[in-house]
């Protein structure tokens, strides 16, 4: 009996330790305390803006290049928050969809830049109309756009994490 109950407790284990979570929630891996909210969203700038320039290649993540989604994925890592890999899954996390005049410093930004009715870019809002992604387009790197040039009609909505209200 206590053979049993010593391999159940075993595999419970296994499994709890085996389990991921879902790639359509946000999870921090601790409470950021009400102090640093502010410093939080001012932190992923000064963190996406340190590689500024760095070559845009599809399917990376860093930390010598990124695609968009890639980019954004790293950079929110480097401060302790996971969110899910692709543009797509990144726009479908938990929360409002905001509209461009309510952005503020720190929010996610999603586009459909091909014009076909779902998001396939994403990027970080960096205020005063200006966002940090890594593009594919002529800069072909990490850089800063205005969301009033090329990609104005291509906006879909923001996303603020919790970590940004």
């Amino acid at each position: 009996m206590q053979s049993s109950l010593f391999w159940l407790i075993v595999i419970s284990i296994i499994w709890l330790v085996s389990i991921k979570p879902k790639e359509k929630e946000i999870i921090q891996k601790e409470p950021i305390p009400p102090k640093s909210i502010t410093s939080t969203s001012k932190n992923i700038i000064d963190v996406a803006k340190e590689n500024l320039g760095k070559p845009y290649v599809y399917g990376k993540e860093g930390p010598d290049s990124f695609d968009c989604s890639g980019f954004v994925y790293a950079m929110h890592k480097e401060l302790g928050i996971q969110l899910p890999r692709t543009s797509l899954n990144q726009s479908k996390i938990k929360g409002e969809k905001i509209p461009k005049n309510l952005l503020k410093e720190g929010d996610l930004v999603f586009f459909d830049t091909a014009k076909e009715g779902h998001v396939n870019h994403s990027g970080i809002y960096l205020g005063e109309g200006k966002f940090i992604h890594a593009t594919s387009g002529k800069a072909y790197s990490v850089t800063i756009s205005s969301l009033e040039a090329w990609y104005k009609d291509k906006f879909k909505w923001g996303k603020r994490l919790n970590a940004n209200k």
